[in-house]
């Protein structure tokens, strides 16, 4: 869609990332995110949108989103499954400070935006945290021992043979991703496992993550009816992809580095903004299950100086880590306290979708 379509059905337009949190510099970036809803051939016809994220450069309505390539405007109804599955980037937009668009169909999705918020929160911000540490953990690595060439097949036992290429790891592994699905789905006693894999973590991402370690081989290469070589030779595969993607993220990594970013990162030894995300949203996933309420800007929260101090380098690499295991141990705790629902009533989340639609009405 043209922006200027997705513009003049826009319900609401609000001003995230570092200014909704109240850590904003001068140089900081625009950030902005929003939702439309689109109109009736989108919904009755073939036509498909979930977002619109590029092209700002179009003729538009909004002049503040000239040329504004930090703008995400989603489909309502892309929107609402993010937040029945309790995104952090997109619950925050519900409570953010400032809107320099809201209509009355935006402000009724705000008014009813408590129905999106369950202990699927200790899931996804624990999860988007963990995700800031490994990058953390990534860079750090990379800044005291940095790789010295790019890995090659050899270097992981792969010697007379191509190396599966990832296009075929993905298709494998999402092959045994259902067949292990399709083993626990009917067994009454692996309730809680199937749940655990299809709904609590990603288990396929994992799965096209991480090397299959070798206790998993044998039942890996029966369940699967394939060759012992084979099993073998998609472990080696797995291990020299993900070696060759590690290659390709330091190089970029090296490219494309803000250098205030760069320097601040050499001298405290981590990326410090990644720590401070982290931190920042395990203590935003604790409040929620703790208040019911979702504190999105800092200076609100009480902690904007604190986070600004990680951010200034004041933390060491193990003072954050510190903080970030503790507030993962309180949010354990914390969360079999919480008088949050344990999932969306999807049938109000599917009610609530359908009014705004009908609010909004079909006209173009």
């Amino acid at each position: 869609m043209k922006r200027i379509e997705v513009e003049k059905r826009t319900i609401l337009i609000g001003l995230a990332g570092s200014h909704g949190y109240g850590l904003n510099r001068p140089e900081s970036d625009y950030d902005y995110r929003g939702v439309f809803i689109a109109p009736k051939r989108y919904y009755l016809g073939f036509d498909q949108i979930e977002q619109k994220d590029s092209d700002w450069d179009e003729v538009g309505i909004f002049s503040f989103l000239d040329g504004n390539k930090d703008t995400v405007i989603y489909e309502l109804r892309k929107i609402i499954q993010l937040l029945a599955g309790a995104n952090p980037n997109v619950l925050e937009l519900l409570w953010l400070n400032h809107y320099p668009v809201l209509t009355s169909v935006g402000q009724y999705l705000i008014n009813h935006r408590k129905i999106f918020l369950t202990k699927k929160v200790k899931h996804t911000y624990s999860g988007y945290a963990f995700a800031q540490i490994k990058k953390m953990e990534t860079h750090r690595k990379w800044l005291l021992n940095p790789p010295t060439k790019k890995p090659v097949p050899s270097d992981f036992g792969i010697e007379d043979e191509a190396p599966l290429s990832k296009e075929e790891l993905n298709a494998f592994l999402e092959y045994l991703y259902n067949l292990v699905k399709g083993k626990i789905e009917y067994l009454e006693k692996a309730e809680t496992l199937y749940k655990l894999l299809t709904a609590d973590i990603d288990f396929k991402a994992i799965l096209k993550q991480y090397t299959l370690p070798d206790e998993t081989l044998e039942y890996t290469q029966k369940l699967t009816n394939s060759r012992k070589d084979f099993i073998r030779l998609l472990q080696k595969s797995q291990s020299y992809q993900i070696a060759l993607r590690e290659w390709k993220a330091y190089l970029s990594w090296q490219e494309n580095r803000n250098p205030v970013r760069a320097e601040m990162e050499r001298k405290s030894g981590f990326d410090l903004k990644h720590g401070m995300h982290c931190i920042r949203l395990l203590r935003s996933g604790l409040e929620i299950l703790r208040t019911g309420e979702l504190i999105v800007d800092r200076r609100i929260a009480g902690d904007v100086n604190e986070l600004k101090a990680i951010l200034r380098g004041d933390y060491s690499y193990e003072q954050v880590m510190k903080m970030a295991t503790d507030l993962m141990t309180e949010i354990q705790k914390v969360d079999e306290e919480s008088i949050l629902p344990e999932k969306p009533d999807l049938e109000k989340v599917n009610e609530l979708c359908i009014k705004l639609v009908e609010i909004q009405g079909w006209d173009d």
